[in-house]
């Protein structure tokens, strides 16, 4: 255990090939789905991912678990599109070592102490994998060019949410079948909160703001974004998900469950939750989790709809892939009129007294009593008095 923890905090100045690197060494995770790895990652661990394209998200979770060098089988950013988890987490220092291929990804095993030196991977002084070692100056490059590129997607965007419209309508005509709910919705603000990009940040400013005391909204946490609200010590009303990323602990925190189920039938995420023993209802639908949550809130006659951790740009619908982001961009404009991002909440809705305002308020009582112990009788024979015991 003490050579372990010697060599998670092992770093050193090391030349290769006329380039300046530091060498990681550690212990590795390896998985091929980013988020289920962020879950099992330990801070000082190298973490070992197959994931092209890396979104800001999920380097934001690697962050946040403490990877300390990032290995990746695929490329990190192939400049399809604006993808900025490499640029993320380059410039806050972790070292992005790419491109290492199926071979050397299936090659590592989980758990296992390797190194990163310049752009090999090594187990027991052997070379194990090479890749590239990227800095914050390439994906600047890289991001460049998928600027560029991004006009090809768009092209793409639109094509596939016309075959995705055309293949499932339902997704704006038909109305969801909803299971009994425990909260009632209508005429209620709604809170949805998906682990999303910002999603601390959006948590913390609506928090301050004053809105979630002052509006009590309804809570749904869409599968990790239940753990998103335990973080900072809010509790879900509704979980809605396949239940794949949402912990334990939020599993049993009292909200009413409700797993997302496929049109043609199926729902993967009910057989955990019956392993479990726990209770659970059934909605199904096309599209992603996020967007049931919105048609939910939506058909329900909400009366606002906040959302946390949304997509709300081009490149955070890349960040999902086509299919996913056809069907949230017409969920999106099927609920847009209810529909409010957290960031423009929290900067709207502000119900703190500023402290020039509340001295205003002292002054001018202050004055008001003044004025009417002058003009009184009362008041006249109290300010005598006072000066005579004054000795004035």
């Amino acid at each position: 255990m003490a050579r372990s923890r010697s060599l998670w905090g092992r770093q050193r100045s090391r030349r290769n090939g006329g380039y300046g690197h530091r060498e990681f060494a550690g212990k590795c995770r390896v998985d091929r789905r980013t988020k289920n790895l962020v879950r099992r990652l330990e801070r000082g661990e190298i973490a070992v991912i197959h994931h092209a394209d890396l979104d800001r998200v999920a380097a934001d979770g690697l962050l946040a678990a403490g990877a300390i060098a990032v290995v990746n089988a695929e490329l990190t950013m192939t400049g399809r599109y604006p993808a900025l988890g490499g640029l993320t987490l380059a410039q806050a220092g972790v070292p992005v070592l790419e491109n290492i291929g199926e071979e050397a990804f299936a090659s590592l095993r989980d758990g296992e102490e390797v190194a990163i030196a310049g752009d090999e991977v090594l187990r027991d002084d052997q070379v194990v994998a090479t890749g590239h070692r990227r800095d914050a100056e390439h994906f600047e490059q890289v991001l460049e060019s998928a600027r560029i590129a991004v006009r090809s997607e768009l092209g793409s965007f639109a094509r596939n949410t016309l075959e995705y419209l055309e293949k499932e309508p339902q997704v704006l005509t038909d109305e969801l079948v909803i299971p009994p709910l425990h909260q009632e919705l209508r005429r209620r603000h709604v809170l949805v909160v998906v682990r999303g990009i910002d999603y601390r940040e959006d948590l913390a400013a609506l928090r301050r703001s004053g809105y979630m005391s002052d509006m009590r909204p309804v809570v749904i946490g869409v599968d990790g974004g239940a753990d998103a609200l335990l973080e900072v010590g809010l509790v879900p009303h509704i979980i809605i998900g396949d239940f794949d990323s949402v912990s334990p602990r939020a599993l049993t925190c009292g909200a009413q469950l409700i797993v997302h189920a496929y049109p043609e039938g199926g729902a993967p995420g009910a057989k955990r939750l019956e392993d479990a023993g726990l209770s659970y209802d059934v909605i199904a639908a096309p599209g992603t989790s996020e967007d049931v949550a919105l048609r939910l809130a939506f058909e329900r006659r909400a009366e606002q709809i906040v959302e946390v951790g949304s997509h709300t740009s081009m490149v955070d619908f890349f960040d999902k892939g086509r299919r996913g982001m056809a069907s949230t961009f017409l969920t999106r404009m099927q609920v847009s009129s209810a529909l409010v991002d957290a960031k423009g909440v929290s900067r709207l809705y502000r119900t703190h007294v500023r402290k020039r305002d509340m001295a205003m308020l002292i002054v001018s009582a202050l004055v008001t009593i003044g004025v009417i112990a002058a003009v009184t009788e009362p008041g006249r024979l109290l300010l005598r008095t006072l000066w005579i015991n004054m000795g004035l």
